[in-house]
């Protein structure tokens, strides 16, 4: 199991009698992108919340990083990114990435390097709540990114971004991978699967999937990752 940043095993989570993850199980490997994809609603982000271990589950266990998720040995090695931008919309970029960097007793020059890596260096004495949506979620990554954390778990980083945005993040993701982080990263768009190494291919509280995209193109008989998934989902409906 040393190979895997995250194994979960038999996860259930319920909201009142509806059960909304189905006894999930998946690995997720060091150092790798793994794209955790599927429509809107299907439960992804349940699913990150127990990876963080922010939510509580009826059954089953999530390990990361070798240990229980949610453990207090784990907040300085998981960063992760929420949809809605966890930034303070009266503060500067600067004065926003200090104040996290202080909670987090990041390393001196942290502040400055995730500046740079989200490419908003020339914004970081605007204040937040000036920013454009894409500005938003690149602050939001950035504190995401102090640091230095072993795993990134990054809630659909890239959704209402333009094309050039989301090139220079999926860019930013292969440099983190390339020194040995691991990032989940969850997206509804499937043209993003392509740009993953692994594949959660996820639908109604169920993992569908666990390969590669190459593997999931050959079991599927498909050239486009679109036509795999939904390939997937009528085999699904065969079996139920």
């Amino acid at each position: 199991m040393d190979n895997y940043a995250v194994v979960a095993e038999g996860l259930r989570v319920r909201r009142g009698s509806r059960e909304v993850l189905h006894d999930v199980g998946f690995a997720v490997p060091r150092g790798s992108i793994t794209g955790l994809l599927g429509p809107s609603g299907c439960g992804k982000t349940t699913l990150l919340r127990c990876v963080v271990g922010v939510q509580v589950v009826a059954a089953g266990r999530v390990t990361v990083l070798g240990e229980p998720a949610g453990s207090r040995g784990l907040r300085n090695r998981i960063g992760y990114a929420t949809q809605n931008p966890a930034v303070y919309a009266d503060l500067t970029v600067r004065e926003s990435l200090r104040y996290f960097a202080a909670i987090l007793r990041a390393p001196k020059g942290d502040v400055d390097r995730v500046i740079e890596e989200v490419g908003l260096g020339s914004h970081t004495d605007h204040v937040i709540g000036e920013l454009s949506g894409g500005q938003l979620s690149r602050a939001s990554l950035a504190v995401a990114l102090l640091g230095r954390p072993e795993l990134l778990v990054l809630d659909e980083p890239t959704v209402g971004l333009d094309p050039v945005l989301r090139e220079e993040l999926w860019d930013l993701f292969n440099r983190l991978a390339g020194r040995g982080v691991t990032l989940i990263v969850s997206s509804h768009v499937m043209d993003e699967a392509a740009r993953c190494q692994r594949l959660l291919l996820m639908r109604d509280g169920d993992i569908l999937a666990d390969d590669t995209p190459d593997a999931l193109r050959a079991r599927t008989d498909t050239a486009d990752l679109e036509q795999a998934f939904l390939r997937l989902v009528r085999e699904q409906g065969a079996v139920a």
